[in-house]
């Protein structure tokens, strides 16, 4: 848990944290330390004590000092502690016996219900934002809500913590809501007042009396104060006419009589008179009209000199604090003017402020060289509020500018500065903008040419897209003239072994040939090709297929087959149908091309073999014994080669007749 005067960490129902509080005791702040002068009560700090007036004029008939609280005065004893304020407001108590000073109130100037109240732990304190918390000093809990201790407490006391007596309002609040009449004392005041010693103020003696108006020569001028400070020890109050009188049992006892020459008791405070401005002497020149006058209750020189010289130094702090806040608020409204006039700006020069300024009091008011530093912290202001102003502005033209030439549709992507120009003059919107006519022209220049460059972006967007359909349109339409020749494929017209000459006439009576003329790329003679030239790549593979078909169905081809018969063969197969007419027709023709290859290989084998049967029967003859004469006839020597091997070779007799006749014929050529 946070000590005392901090709020607790987590506050309910969603409210911010809030920020640590001074504490509940703190230590005396610095130059708050009673004064150590006795007999008199500590003097109160700087501020305290308003300014009182210091000519006999301020002073009215009718206006009445209390009395009640002069019971220091009134040689009544004096009770050891006082309050006092604090420059920042706070209240503190001193006490004149010890001379010690302390935050918290002591016992003596409780009340009853304050003495109860302060048998509790609880104790309320405030935040920053004012919304008050309680804090358990024993048992180091903090809360939002009033605990059900404190508020029985204050039930049993007859009020909050505020509460200060039956029927007694707070001294602090008393003087708040008292008036401010100038305050009249007498002299001759028959009557004992109550005593005030408490500052957090005790109810008054029920004999205390009315006090009635004494003459006019013993008056002392105190001011119209808005509250009495500790000095004085006189709190304001309302005048006698609306006070109560005593009881009629109350004994009247003998007040203090100021126009005895006895000096007060030493707990007397030291009350205030008219006086002038502090450069005053203590003696005025001319006895006979005094510009200030002492009570009576000061009969030594030297305890009115001491009084003066504390109330001349009181009212120098006060006069100097005066004249400093009264400097730094003309600082401050001359500033205020210059930067709110509508003739500065952040070139105008001092003197030309001083001719324009010069007669005018919130301009004199301020001494040259404060004047100065104030200029130019203006000067400075003025010149960053016109750089933003300038670059808001700026801004706001560019933008307005390029709606403007987005709004215009006879700006094209091809349009010139000088031709951009004269719309704009013509566009209603940019005449009547003067900020716009106003503008930089290299910014305006900047802004028309990023606005060409979107149009030409534009531009070539388009022209992609349109190059893109006709792309796409030139693309379906090769892909339609694709199907076309697949379509006829399927017809059988065009194969591996079609040629464009053969197909021309059917190729250009369809539309699909007529859409792909004139367009760039492949041409309706390259897409033909490139088809025959994929079908003729497939012989191999369909190649292969029909010898498989051939050699299930156990069919050769031969010099003698024919096409119909090849591929009637071929047609009884399933996996023909996907095979094409031009590639049947090279296999067929590339088998049949090898049957005639056999067919030429096996008549030359048969030549080879005749002419070795017919050497072998040439040699039969050469080498017959008896030799062979040339006039012998076959008819007379073919018993004699009947029965060798290279005469049965050869199967015809005229083909032997013919071996044997050119042997004969020739050994008998050779012998001519």
């Amino acid at each position: 848990m946070p000590p005392p005067g901090i709020p607790p960490p987590f506050p309910p129902m969603g409210l911010p944290p809030i920020r640590q509080r001074p504490p509940a005791m703190p230590p005396m702040p610095p130059g708050m330390m009673p004064p150590l002068l006795p007999p008199m009560a500590g003097p109160p700090p700087i501020g305290q004590v308003k300014p009182l007036p210091l000519s006999l004029s301020d002073w009215g008939q009718g206006d009445w000092l209390d009395l009640r609280d002069l019971s220091l005065a009134c040689g009544a004893q004096k009770p050891p502690w006082s309050e006092h304020r604090a420059p920042d407001g706070r209240v503190y108590y001193y006490n004149c016996s010890s001379k010690q000073s302390t935050w918290e109130k002591p016992d003596e100037l409780k009340s009853k219900a304050e003495l109860l109240l302060s048998q509790c732990p609880w104790r309320e304190y405030k935040s920053d934002t004012g919304k008050s918390y309680y804090y358990n000093s024993q048992s180091k809990e903090s809360r939002w809500t009033k605990p059900r201790d404190l508020d029985e407490l204050e039930g049993k006391g007859g009020g909050s913590p505020g509460s200060w007596g039956a029927g007694q309002p707070h001294p602090r609040e008393r003087r708040q809501t008292a008036p401010c009449p100038r305050l009249m004392l007498l002299s001759g005041l028959q009557g004992n007042p109550p005593p005030v010693g408490r500052a957090g103020g005790a109810a008054s003696a029920p004999g205390s009396l009315c006090p009635t108006p004494p003459p006019a020569p013993s008056l002392f001028h105190t001011g119209c104060l808005q509250e009495c400070s500790p000095l004085h020890g006189v709190p304001l109050s309302t005048p006698p006419s609306q006070r109560s009188c005593p009881a009629p049992h109350s004994a009247p006892s003998r007040g203090w009589d100021w126009s005895t020459q006895e000096p007060p008791p030493a707990s007397a405070p030291i009350l205030p008179w008219t006086l002038a401005p502090q450069q005053q002497p203590v003696r005025a020149s001319n006895p006979a009209q005094p510009v200030w006058s002492v009570p009576s209750a000061l009969p030594k020189l030297s305890e009115k000199k001491q009084a003066f010289n504390a109330y001349k130094a009181q009212r120098e702090k006060e006069e100097k604090e005066e004249a400093r806040l009264r400097a730094k608020e003309a600082k401050e409204e001359l500033q205020r003017f210059l930067e709110q006039h509508e003739r500065m700006s952040s070139i105008t020069r001092y003197r030309k402020a001083e001719q324009m300024f010069g007669e005018q009091e919130v301009w004199a008011v301020v001494p040259e060289r404060d004047r100065k530093e104030i200029y130019d912290d203006v000067l400075f202001f003025l010149a960053k509020k016109e750089k933003e102003h300038a670059k808001q502005l700026r801004k706001r033209n560019i933008q307005a500018l390029k709606n403007i030439l987005d709004s215009m549709s006879n700006v094209s992507f091809q349009t010139t500065w000088s031709e951009a120009q004269q719309y704009l003059m013509d566009n209603p919107t940019f005449a009547e903008d003067q900020d716009l006519q106003n503008m930089d022209k290299e910014d305006a220049l900047i802004c028309f040419e990023e606005h060409i460059r979107t149009l030409e972006k534009e531009e070539e967007e388009e022209k992609e897209k349109t190059r893109l359909r006709e792309r796409r349109q030139q693309r379906k339409n090769r892909e339609a003239f694709q199907a076309f020749l697949d379509e006829l494929h399927d017809k059988g017209q065009l194969h591996s072994m079609s040629t464009w000459m053969e197909l021309y006439p059917s190729l250009s009576a369809d539309a699909r040939f007529a859409n792909m003329l004139g367009q760039p790329g492949s041409t309706p003679l390259d897409l033909f090709k490139f088809y025959v030239e994929d079908l003729k790549a497939r012989f191999h593979d369909e190649k292969k297929i029909i010898k498989d078909i051939l050699k299930d169905r156990g069919f050769s081809v031969e010099v003698t087959t024919t096409f119909e018969d090849f591929a009637h063969v071929i047609s009884f197969d399933k996996r023909a149908a996907t095979l094409d007419t031009g590639n049947i027709k090279l296999t067929f023709n590339s088998l049949l091309e090898k049957a005639e290859a056999r067919e030429r290989e096996r008549e030359k084998e048969e030549v080879r073999k005749l002419r070795r049967r017919e050497a072998a029967f040439k040699s039969m003859l050469k080498q017959a014994a008896p030799a062979l004469e040339p006039g012998s006839s076959w008819a007379e020597v073919r018993d004699r080669f009947v029965s060798d091997l290279a005469f049965e070779q050869i199967t015809l007799e005229s083909e032997r007749i013919r071996l044997f006749r050119d042997r004969v014929w020739g050994r008998q050529g050779r012998a001519l």
